[in-house]
This record gives structure tokens, sequence and C-alpha cells, in this order.
């Protein structure tokens, strides 16, 4: 997708059938360029380290093997090592959450947006308010679905949109994905939804990205919506 796609004119992206805006948390509500989801990243190595009283290069080890097997790491450590997981999501997301900026063009493009709108995160609740509140866009959502709402089970699994859907009321057909991790929406759309991909700086955000599970690509979410909301003005 061009630039003048992503920001608007006569090729905006046309979105206009949809009425349930689903948005992932870290990655793709604020730039990966933040860097945030690092410091996320090196607290699960650290906690890894204590937990299992192994060494930091044991830890990395486990910590990506167990993203790559179970979907993510907090699973691994559930099925293998019995983790408590509320131990494990209040220390991971311990963090400075200064390198997030305030958007306020996002906040006033998703009040924009006809329909509701929602978060569908692997993280915590508590994680995705404190951020969303530095971001400020807190009171544009009218719910969030996260891991523990899952039964821990990730989104790389069709599972738990299953859940998420029947939990919120969601019609797949009428409702977009916004995802960073572009394997995450091959569940997405084998359920019926529109997909847009948010490429990230990792090499797991590009895991599985291409294929027809990939409706729309952008690395500019607030552009993207603003063009898409001046499609649907428009009718």
């Amino acid at each position: 997708m061009t630039d003048s796609e992503q920001r608007g004119d006569q090729t905006a992206p046309d979105l206009r059938h949809v009425d349930t805006w689903v948005f992932d948390l870290d990655n793709t509500l604020y730039p990966a360029r933040s860097n945030l989801f690092d410091q996320v990243s090196d607290r699960m190595r650290f906690f890894i380290c204590d937990f299992l009283q192994v060494d930091e290069e044991e830890a990395h080890r486990l910590q990506k093997g167990y993203f790559l097997s179970h979907g993510t790491t907090l699973k691994g450590l559930i099925d293998h090592h019995g983790v408590r997981p509320e131990d494990f999501l209040d220390y991971v997301h311990d963090i400075d959450l200064s390198p997030v900026d305030e958007n306020p063009q996002l906040a006033d493009v998703l009040k924009r947006l006809p329909g509701r709108k929602l978060v569908f995160t692997n993280g915590s609740v508590s994680h995705a308010e404190n951020v969303m509140g530095k971001i400020g866009i807190g009171d544009c959502f009218e719910a969030i679905f996260d891991i523990v709402h899952s039964d821990f089970i990730p989104k790389k699994s069709v599972e738990p949109y299953y859940r998420f859907i029947e939990t919120h009321d969601v019609k797949p057909a009428s409702a977009a994905m916004f995802e960073d991790m572009a394997r995450n929406l091959v569940p997405a759309h084998a359920i019926g939804m529109t997909t847009v991909w948010i490429p990230g700086i990792s090499e797991w955000s590009h895991e599985e990205s291409s294929g027809e599970h990939i409706h729309h690509v952008t690395d500019d979410l607030t552009g993207f919506l603003i063009a898409a909301a001046d499609r649907i003005g428009k009718g």
C-alpha cells in the first residue's frame, strides 16, 4: 500500500462494512519503533532467570522457544513449569511508559469511526489500560479482552478468537482486526474478519506475512484510520 493509500484519497481503504474495530495493543496502538516491548521482553528473561535459576543465555533460549512453540512465552512456562500467570504478568508489565507518546490524532479518529472499538491482546488488562492511558485513548474503547479472558491461550490459535467474539457478541463479517503479528491474523481471517497488518521491526512480526489472510497493510495506523474514516464519511 502506498503512502497516499494510507493517508487517504481516491484509493483510501474501503472499510464501510466494518462496525466493530478490534486492535491488538503492543506495537499496534503505538509504533514498534518506541521499543516499549523490548522492556517487556527483557523482564520476561529476568523472570525466567529467577524462577528457574538459569543464566540469561538459557532464559533467552526458553523465552524464544516457548514463544515459537506455544504462541507466548507465558503459555510455555505455564505448561512446562507451573508458573502462576498473575505473577508473570505483573512482573513483565512493570515497565517505563515514557517511550510512548500521546497521540491525539489517533484519539480523534477512533472517535470518528462509527461502531464499537475493542482491544484484543495477549497481554493483561492492567498493561493495556496503562498504555492506552499514556497514548490518551483509554476512553475510546468499549472493552479489553486479554490473555486471562482467553484462558492463557494466545492469538496464534483460533480458540481465543471464538471466545472473544462470543464474549463481546462480535460478528466477524463486519469486524476488522488490526495486528502487528502477521501470524495472529491467520485465525482472524479464518473466522471471517477483515485483517490489517501493521509490520513491526522484529522478525516475529513478519512470520507468515504472505498469504490471503492479509487484506490490508500499513505502517501508519493513524493515517490509515483517517483515510478509512474519510471514505466512510463520503458514503
